[in-house]
């Protein structure tokens, strides 16, 4: 499989090696540096893009990509507010676009974890949700893609929440946050991510926790992603490619 890497930073770097290891060619590097290439490569030469850039560059990639006919992994966050538009492009298109918030398969089943975790906890007002997330300080978007994902399981599950609100650690969430999953984000050292949901009472407190020791599951489950959705057309996510296990 021929995958164009675009976004060529710590976690192009580490995709570039697991997809190397398995057999797969690397056709491009694409970065702020040398965006301009992607013009000197063939519609049939790119099989997926793998874009892991940043909140800013994202759509524009995007667009771009999706204008060629390529397939499409995106795994950078802070951009949804274009989602739509970006899946009505990849429709009308007829390419295929991938994206989930983490990559990591422990992380999506963690995901499923928080959901089920808060079903059982709606009937239990006595207990108060709140998260806290974990990255390096080179991250931008705050809180993380996979922060927001979690707050919308819970607020899937939790009738008495209705959004998500975001906490700093120098300073009391805005505003009244009584109907909130608040979320406490801090950036430190060279953290690749951990996120803890934690339900407590006057009595007792409930976590549940998913550190990453690396970013190898999130560059695995990237080209993973990859594989599965050459060939595909159509808007996926990291639901299709588990299925129901």
């Amino acid at each position: 499989m021929t995958i164009l890497l675009v976004g060529y930073g710590k976690m192009g770097r580490a995709i570039e090696q697991i997809a190397l290891e398995r057999g797969h060619q690397i056709v491009g590097r694409i970065d702020l540096s040398n965006r301009a290439d992607m013009d000197a490569l063939a519609d049939d030469a790119v099989d997926v893009v793998i874009e892991f850039s940043s909140p800013e560059s994202a759509v524009d990639n995007l667009r771009y990509c999706i204008s060629r006919g390529w397939a499409v992994v995106c795994g950078t966050t802070g951009w949804l507010a274009h989602r739509t538009e970006i899946e009505q492009a990849v429709r009308e298109q007829g390419s295929a676009f991938f994206y989930a918030s983490n990559y990591s398969i422990g992380v999506n089943l963690f995901f499923r974890l928080n959901k089920v975790l808060a079903k059982f906890m709606h009937n239990y007002p006595g207990y108060q949700v709140s998260m806290t997330e974990v990255h390096h300080t080179e991250k931008k978007d705050a809180p993380s893609g996979t922060a927001i994902t979690l707050a919308e399981g819970l607020l899937e599950n939790l009738p008495q929440k209705t959004r998500w609100a975001v906490s700093e650690a120098d300073k009391p969430a805005d505003g009244d946050t009584a109907d909130a999953v608040v979320i406490d984000s801090v950036r430190e050292g060279n953290v690749p991510g951990t996120h803890i949901v934690r339900f407590e009472s006057e009595v007792d407190r409930i976590e549940i926790a998913h550190v990453a020791h690396s970013r190898q599951g999130f560059a695995l489950g990237a080209v993973t992603a990859a594989e599965w959705l050459a060939g595909r057309q159509g808007v996926f996510g990291m639901d299709d490619l588990l299925g129901d296990s």
